[in-house]
Order: structure tokens, then sequence, then C-alpha cells
């Protein structure tokens, strides 16, 4: 190759890092001034970097066998920062292949005034009032969930975080908590600035004043105190399942709505965002997120029965240790969980097969399940060894599961990756519940086994902020609008 032609890759280099950075004020500036979120097929862009910006870009390529670049979609993020618009969630990338589908004869302005005509000018606030969220608990879910309604606070009129509720301590723990929030061994610094306010005993994050409330019991709390009002409070700690321990957060003055991160027990609905949560109801007050496996093979067993039927299977979940293992031997009132969870593979039981049938009734005692519990920290693998009810073939198969995953209502529950080479550690990070590895998936007649992946911790903590927004009541017009 010459020395010209390697000059004109690094040129095209450094001229599209140009463009994404001027694009990264105009991100923040849609999000905080006029509550847009900008995506890139499905993947948020606000507070990215120059990197990650270009990644999500090359990312189109394998959705859609497209190479896009910042130089297609800065244009259109221009346009939309020269309207008044109002709440909306804008995929940048859908929009600029729209453009230049059906786009001929228009100026990206006029295209993208046409597509958006719907929220300009529309000032009217997506809530009557910002939605107070306090989390009971502070553990790996409730510090990612802290991190999430943080990044996504926005103008500050939508979801606000507003008090975490941790159990008494005998010393002053704002610091240590603080210090958990900030850094993860996991997933990394804090995106943005922490300070505390001891007087108050709050931390201030990215300018949220979040107080930290010390209880041992969900109904000794009085949140107005702190000027909290009709609060949905986010359990995590996994203590209360049932509507009867769920129930006595509503005894405390504040709150008006609970969310369970666990399944729920009795008649607590467990709810998978994407999937059944038309059975909530206005006046629901305690709710389920259900699990982070169950969130996992859910959307996916539903897509496949959907297209295939499902006459039996077997889920076996290779799960990541959690934090009621033990570090080294001892006492657990659990079978085989007292041995050391980072030196052994432990086999276990899971809800998760039992729980499809809340969610998807038709799956009711068609399938078994059992679980494997290894020595890695976060990031696990549900096998799903299902009997369809017809024939097919691995590229039905996995063609139906791309086209769900990038162009149907399950974009944000489904994601998709073909890729003989990654592993676990490579989904550090998703923000989806569910990833089907089509490398792995198998298909022999009527015979299928498919490997989802799962981000146990945030890819669940993401779908949990999302059943939060429809317990919240918010709708965001989204766009481009499908022809």
């Amino acid at each position: 190759m010459s020395s010209e032609n390697l000059e004109l890759y690094f040129q095209d280099w450094r001229d599209s890092e140009a463009v994404a950075e001027s694009m990264i004020p105009l991100i923040g500036k849609l999000h905080r001034e006029n509550n847009v979120v900008i995506t890139l097929y499905a993947k948020p862009l606000i507070n990215r970097s120059v990197i990650d910006i270009l990644k999500a870009h090359q990312y189109v390529r394998h959705v859609e066998n497209n190479e896009l670049s910042v130089r297609d979609t800065f244009p259109i993020l221009e346009a939309l920062t020269e309207l008044d618009l109002g709440y909306a969630h804008v995929d940048l990338g859908k929009m600029a292949l729209k453009y230049q589908a059906v786009g001929a004869g228009m100026s990206v302005a006029e295209f993208v005034e046409a597509e958006v005509k719907e929220v300009i000018g529309n000032k009217n606030p997506i809530l009557p009032q910002p939605q107070d969220v306090v989390l009971y608990g502070f553990g790996r879910i409730g510090r990612l969930l802290a991190r999430l309604l943080i990044e996504k606070t926005g103008g500050g009129e939508t979801l606000r975080l507003r008090a975490i509720v941790v159990r008494a301590s005998q010393m002053d723990d704002l610091a240590k908590r603080a210090s958990l929030l900030i850094r993860d061994s996991i997933h990394g610094p804090f995106q943005g600035t922490v300070t505390l306010d001891e007087e108050k005993n709050a931390i201030v994050a990215n300018g949220n004043l979040i107080y930290l409330i010390h209880a041992n019991s969900p109904d000794e709390v009085d949140y107005t105190q702190y000027g909290i009002k009709n609060a949905i409070v986010v359990d995590n700690t996994g203590k209360w399942s049932d509507e009867e321990g769920l129930g006595l957060h509503l005894k405390s003055k504040g709150a008006a709505k609970v969310l369970l991160t666990a399944p729920g027990k009795g008649d607590v609905k467990n709810i998978v965002l994407g999937i059944n949560h038309n059975l909530l109801q206005p006046e629901e007050k305690i709710v389920s997120a259900a699990s982070c496996t169950t969130n996992a093979i859910v959307p996916v067993l539903k897509v496949m029965n959907d297209k295939f039927g499902i006459d039996s299977g077997h889920v076996e979940t290779v799960h990541s240790y959690t934090n009621d293992q033990n570090l080294i031997d001892n006492f657990h009132k659990g079978p085989r969980r007292g041995r050391s969870a980072p030196l052994n593979m432990v086999i276990t039981t899971t809800g998760a097969a039992k729980a499809v049938a809340k969610a998807l009734p038709e799956l009711k005692g068609k399938l078994t399940g059992n679980a494997i519990r290894v020595p890695t920290p976060n990031v696990s693998l549900a096998l799903l060894n299902l009997n369809l009810g017809r024939d097919t073939s691995l590229n039905e198969v996995n063609d139906y599961l791309r086209e769900i995953a990038f162009h149907s209502p399950f974009q944000k529950q489904i994601d998709f990756v073909q890729s003989d080479e990654v592993v676990s550690s490579d989904f550090v990070g998703s923000r989806s519940p569910a990833i089907v590895d089509a490398a792995a998936t198998i298909v022999e007649g009527s015979r299928c086994v498919l490997y989802v992946w799962y981000d146990n911790e945030f890819g669940y903590s993401c779908q949990v902020i999302r059943l939060l927004r429809v317990m919240a009541n918010m709708n965001y017009p989204v766009f481009p609008t499908q022809n």
C-alpha cells in the first residue's frame, strides 16, 4: 500500500473524530434543554466519548450492512438542534438511513422537520411533575440503578433519584456509600462528579442531591421530611417479596408505589418489560421486575414461540456467582452454595423456568430449568434447548432473531451478535437483557439450541429503569416513524 493511501486512511479517521467531537455538545444540549434522547440503533449517545460515538456507527455495519458514517448522521443531528423540540426519543442512525431511502428531493432540514413535526413546539411536560424515586437498598443493583437514574436526569423533569435507604450503621458510612457509587470493580468509574453534603447526610452526584437515610424496616421512614412525595420505592434488598412484606413501604409517608428487583411471590405481578407490561394497571402499587434470568430468557422464548411454536424445552443458566454465596467454604443454608464461589462450579436451582409461565402463560408446563454458578463475577449465559413446533433451519432461526433484534418492538429486549470470538467479558455493560449468540446456534430439524448472554447486573438494571418509566406513566414519542 502506498504512503498516499496510508495517509488517506489516517486523514479520514481524523476527520471522523472531528465530526464526532462536534456532535457531543449538540447531543448534550438536546437532552438537557429539550429532554430529547439521542440513540443510534438503540445505543444511547448521551454522555458518550468520541470513540464511543464512532464505534456505535461502526456497529450499524453489522446491523444493516451499511457503512453509516458520522458524516451521514451529523446533518440530521444539526437539523434537530434548530427545531424547538419537545420530549422525544430519536434514533439518529435509523433517521439517517431513512433519509437516504426516501428523502430524495428534500433537504436534510426539510426531511427532519417533517419527521418530528409532532413534537415541534410541544412543550407539554411528559409528567405533571418530576417523579421522585427512592432506592431501598444499595447493593449491586441499587448502585447501578443510581448510576442510570443520574445519567438519565436530563433537564430534571422526569425520574429524579431523591434518596437511598440503608440499614442503620454504627459508623458514619456516607463516605463509604459514596465511594462504592464512584468505584466499581466490574463496571468501572462513575461517569461524573460526586461530592458530599455532610450536614444533610447526602450525596451530590452530577448535581443531584440524594439523601442517605438509615432505617431497619420499610415502614420507618417519613420521606416527606426530605421533601419527597408520591415516590416510587425500588426495593433492592430481596428481603421482602410478597404483598404483605412489600406493603410495609406504603406505610411510609411520601411513598406511593413499590418496585421489587427480584421475583415476586403470591399475587405480586412479575413484569418483564416489553413482554407483559400491558398487565399493569394505573392503580397498581406493588410490582416485581422479575429476575435477571427471567428478563433474559422470556423475550427470546416469546419471539421463538410466536414464529415456530415451542412444544417443550429445558433452560440451563450458567450464572456468575452472586453476593449470597461464600468466598471460601462456610455454612450456607442452600445446598452446595456454601462452597467457595470463586473456586467452584456449583449446581443449583433456578425458578426462571417456572417464572416464564407467569409472563408467558402459553408456555406453562413446557419448560424445565436448572442453573450452574460459575467463578466469574458478572455476565451469565442461558442455554435454551427447545423442541419447536415445526422443522426449521439455522439460517431461518438466525435471520429471524436478527430481524427481531434490530427492527421490532423487542429491540431493547433482544440484541444479536454474530461472532465466533466473543466471550462473557465482552458483554459487561450491555444494556440489553438478552444477547443472542448467533454463531453458537444449533438447529437440527425441529430441535434448536440458543445461547443467550446477559449482563445479569447492568442489563437487568436497564430493564428495571424501563419498567420504572412505565410505572411513572412516561411515554416518549419515538422517531423516525415507521412507514
